[in-house]
Formats: structure tokens, sequence, C-alpha cells
């Protein structure tokens, strides 16, 4: 079978319709048991609706791989206009003229029979710098599988329980013996120049020098979280920024999101609409930035910089050479070494994948829960964007805050060692928990 790195093998006409086919197949599966009401409906002022991610994705694929890459176009220029992300912010997205249900699966089906059309006479070897390599097609599939992802976050946020589908069974939890993992200062190569897969933020691979340090093997969990707050965690000032402890105060915050107690000392949580008591061996979960800052100076920790997060994931201090596009090498993600693709819909119990360790053992570097960094979200020596500056430089110096690894919600197209995503740090409803260093 292809791998993903494999940059001749993953460009095949074959195998990108293979891989086009089956994310849409996925996207599809999430939304076939959502009401069409719920489809339409904003369900945060800070989420799109349901309906307009859907036809958002067509959008985009027509946009990139029929007009940008062939010339070649379907739409008028009004649909563009309702799904472009650049013009119209979350909030003003219920009120646009957007396909429905139905109307938008015609549609996705339309580009897709265009494009699988035009894929057959592309020339991904010798093409221009967006076909070359496959390039544009890989951005395509990463960027359903973020959508995916997005729309996975609206349905938790939704009122009512969401009933998937699919789903599969978790491995058991091992907390691993060492609670920190020691990793030796020196340099390391960060990002990567990987032009057929990488996104531009991701971009051009340089070299870091840094400090010894400690990181904890596994992230932060609910039961560790628990004694911050039994210890008066979320009423003392001192463990917060001023404006992490302001926006506390302001949204009335003393747990992570959709915690609450059942009984007097009973915490259980609200996953994807249905109640459960909290699972205390599974890694924190929907916390912001603030919230992980003031545990790490509870605890007499920090949170990581993004340059020592990859550095612990990426980094073979054997070879003194990566490890490659995971913890564990170049072979794709497997249920064996790592909590992706969302049919889980939770967190595993720490110590779960031990088969997914990086080179220096730390664990669940990838799956389970996004990990929130000290880093502010800045391009890397020698970034360009490309192919738009939408996607990434729009949003550097801009107060956000960088997460890595992916979640249990990510799709395995979308995550590797180097894969930056951000956020604002007040923000919760991402599949988020962190970390801590020393």
């Amino acid at each position: 079978m292809e791998t993903r790195h494999d940059i001749g093998g993953a460009a095949t006409r074959k195998d990108i319709a293979r891989r086009l086919g089956e994310a849409r197949e996925r996207t599809r599966l999430l939304l076939e048991s959502v009401s069409d009401g719920d489809l339409a409906k904003q369900h945060a002022e800070f989420m799109s609706p349901l309906i307009w991610d859907y036809g958002h994705i067509g959008n985009y694929e027509e946009l990139w791989l029929l007009n940008e890459a062939f010339g070649k176009t379907l739409s008028d220029r009004e649909l563009f206009d309702i799904y472009d992300a650049s013009i119209h912010p979350r909030e003003e997205r219920p009120s646009l003229d957007m396909l429905d249900r139905e109307d938008a699966g015609k549609y996705l089906d339309a580009v897709r029979d265009a494009v699988v059309a035009e894929l057959e006479g592309a020339d991904l070897n010798n093409g221009d710098r967006l076909l070359r390599g496959g390039f544009v097609y890989h951005m395509i599939l990463q960027h359903e599988a973020q959508h995916n992802e997005t729309m996975l976050q609206t349905l938790e946020l939704m009122n009512g329980a969401y009933k998937p589908r699919a789903k599969v069974e978790l491995p058991e939890g091992n907390p691993p013996e060492n609670s920190s993992v020691f990793i030796p200062g020196g340099a390391f190569v960060m990002g990567t120049d990987d032009e057929a897969w990488a996104l531009d933020n991701e971009r051009s691979a340089h070299e870091v020098d840094m400090a010894d340090f400690h990181m904890d093997t596994t992230p932060v969990t609910n039961r560790a979280y628990i004694e911050f707050i039994e210890d008066g965690g979320y009423e003392k000032k001192k463990l917060w920024k001023p404006e992490g402890w302001d926006w506390k105060v302001e949204k009335k915050v003393d747990a992570p999101s959709h915690w609450y107690h059942k009984e007097k000392h009973d915490w259980w949580t609200k996953l994807f609409g249905f109640d459960e008591p909290l699972d205390q061996g599974a890694p924190v979960m929907h916390v912001s930035h603030h919230e992980a800052e003031a545990f790490a100076r509870w605890a007499g920790k920090r949170l990581p910089t993004e340059a020592e997060w990859e550095k612990a994931a990426s980094w073979n201090p054997d070879t003194e050479t990566s490890t490659g596009l995971f913890p564990w090498g170049d072979e794709p993600p497997t249920r064996e070494r790592a909590n992706l693709d969302h049919l889980a819909l939770r967190p595993a119990k720490a110590g779960a994948y031990p088969r997914g360790a990086s080179a220096y053992g730390v664990l669940a570097m990838i799956g389970d829960v996004w990990e929130w960094t000290a880093t502010e979200f800045r391009p890397y020596p020698g970034f360009e964007s490309f192919p738009y500056r939408e996607y990434s430089e729009v949003f550097f110096g801009e107060g956000y805050k960088v997460l890595r690894g992916g979640s249990f919600a990510t799709r395995p197209d979308a995550i590797r060692n180097t894969f930056r995503n951000w956020d604002h740090p007040h923000r919760r409803q991402l599949f988020a928990g962190f970390r801590c260093v020393e």
C-alpha cells in the first residue's frame, strides 16, 4: 500500500481518487443522523451552521481542484461569495442563502465528478507548483478532514444527543510508571520542507536550540485536574494571567466546559449530548489556554513551547534525525498507535497506546486531545504564503496560541508531527487539553 509520505505513490490518480471518495463518505456519515433543522441552525455564535460547512467543502473543492488548477468553473460568482470564509464571518452565515441538504449533496457530487474527470489528465510530476506532487489534492483532503472535526465541535454544542452510526472500542489505559520524561537540550530540526502534504505554516525546516526540560509523559488527566479544582485553582488569582482571570470572572468559569456535579462531590460530563460519569483516567478536555496555564502554574510547571513539543514528538536522540511523520516513524496511524479518526468519539485513558510513544518515551502526542502550547502563532523563518494568504498569514501575530498533536476527532490525513493548529486562548469548543513541562 502506498504511504502518505511517498510523494510518487500518494500522487497516483488511483490513490487520490480513493482518498477523495473515502473523505466524502465520512463527511456524509457524520451528518446523516442530523435533522435538517439542526443542519441549518447556528448552535453557537462562533461556529458555522453545519449546512454552511457542507456546502463550503464542495465550493472549496471547486475553487481549487477545478478553477485554480484547471481554469474550469461550474458555479456562478454568488455561490463562491456565499461560501467564502474570508468574506462572511461566522455570525453572518445563518443569514446567507445557503444550499439545503439535497441541493448541497447534488452540488458536491457534480463538483466531484468534474474533479475526477480532470484528475485523469493532470500532470502531477512536471506541472506547476499547485499540482506538483499532488499538493492541491492533498490540501483538499486535509480541508475536508478539518471541517469534519469542526462539524464534530458543532455537534457537541448542539442541544440534543448526537447519535452517530459508527463507533470503535478503545483500549484500556495503562498509566506510565514515570510521570515525566527528560528531554536533553541541544539543537533539532523543526518544521519541514515537504511540498506535497505539508501546509505553508509548517515550512521551512529550521534548526532550533534549546535547554534541557522534563515533559509530562501523558496529557494532564481529569483526575489531576479535579485536584486543581478542589484546591481552589479557579479562586486563586495569583495562578492566572490578568487576561485569563478577567475572562474567567466574566464568563463565570469554574470547571472545564461540559462538566457538572450530579451529586455533591461527583463529577459528570455531557459528551455529544449524553450524560456520563467523568472518566478520571482520560485526558482533561474542553479547557482554554487560560485554564491550562493556571493549572501548570498551580503544579509548579508551565506549558511547553511549540518547539519543545515538536522535539519531544519528532526527534530521535540516538540518530539525531527526525523520526518521520509521526512519533513512532513514517508508518500510517493505526488503532494500536493512536486514537484518531473520530470513530470512538472520546479520548482514551492515559497510557492506552504504548506503541505510539516517541523516541524519548513520551506518550499520546498524536490523537486523544489537542495540546495547548505557550507559543503564539507566527511564521517560521523562510515562510511563504501558498497557495493563499488566508490559510495562515492573516492569523500571524493576532494573539492566537498554537495547539499540537490532533485529537480523537482528527482524521489521519490531517495530522503529523509538524502540523500546527491555532485558536484564541479563550476557546473551549476544541477537543483540547494539555501537558506540562518543567
